[in-house]
């Protein structure tokens, strides 16, 4: 389950990413053109790039494709890396914790108010913030799984590389772990 949901969030980013450059370049046309400008388009980029950003970040977290500087854990025995892997993960799933409580209330309490930007079209604040809740959301679970995994495998005794691909799975080859 938790995979389709990183292809339809996977898709999501890549149609806000279309999205986006549509909404650009029609701007930019628009203002050499005409004179004029796409309303409230700073707004509509704004809440765009929320969505080109976070709904993939689960999808890279399974590829365990976020940055990363790894010259000196290179270094390190294979066991303490497999240590450190686990770690970073928990230490990921404290750090977002916070991010999806924050961003819970925040969406709760613009959804009550039924806030919205001011400008040309009135848009509503709350889909961005939903937006950015089920990224991170979903970016979370990822990450508990990958920590709940890594962790059985190391303490079988086993080890675990930050090179593994999980996205084979993501990606349709259904041999990948």
């Amino acid at each position: 389950m938790l995979i389709n949901l990183e292809k339809v969030l996977l898709g999501l980013g890549a149609l806000a990413v279309i999205c986006l450059g549509v909404l650009i370049t029609t701007n930019v046309i628009a203002r050499a053109v005409f004179a004029s400008s796409v309303p409230d388009s700073v707004t509509m980029v704004r809440e765009l790039m929320v969505a080109a950003i976070l709904l993939p970040l689960a999808a890279a977290t399974a590829a365990r494709a976020h940055v990363s500087v790894a010259f000196i854990t290179d270094r390190f025995p294979d066991r303490a890396r497999s240590w450190l892997i686990v770690m970073g993960s928990l230490v990921g799933l404290i750090g977002l914790a916070p991010l999806i409580y924050a961003g819970g209330r925040e969406f709760l309490s613009v959804w009550e108010k039924g806030s919205f930007y001011y400008g040309d079209l009135n848009l509503p604040k709350w889909p961005g913030l939903l937006l950015f809740v089920i990224g991170i959301a979903a970016t979370w679970l990822r990450l508990l799984e990958l920590f709940v995994r890594d962790l059985r495998t190391v303490l079988a005794g086993g080890i675990v590389s930050d090179e593994q691909q999980h996205e084979d799975t993501l990606m349709g080859n259904e041999e990948g772990v």
